[in-house]
């Protein structure tokens, strides 16, 4: 599928929804309550939410089958964590 095709856009609307919902259902104690919350939502969709974009596997999969595929694609190995390389 290419980038920027309405069906992926949907996928990550729908992300953005539940999480907008989550924030909006609860009170959060602390900024490190509200930061662990939005941490494990990227976790949970990056490691358990097979995308059926992706061949029903989840993103984090996918990024290690696809450099598994192609390793001069990739400047580092994807590694499982949130947040951008460094």
């Amino acid at each position: 599928m290419k980038p920027a095709h309405p069906q992926t856009n949907g996928i990550v609307e729908r992300s953005n929804r539940r999480i907008a919902e989550l924030l909006a259902t609860n009170r959060f104690g602390s900024g490190e309550h509200l930061e662990y919350t939005l941490q494990r939502c990227a976790a949970l969709y990056n490691h358990d939410i097979p995308q059926s974009n992706l061949c029903h596997s989840s993103p984090v999969q996918a990024l290690i089958q696809r450099q598994a595929k192609h390793p001069e694609l990739f400047v580092a190995a994807p590694n499982n964590l949130p947040g951008p390389d460094t």
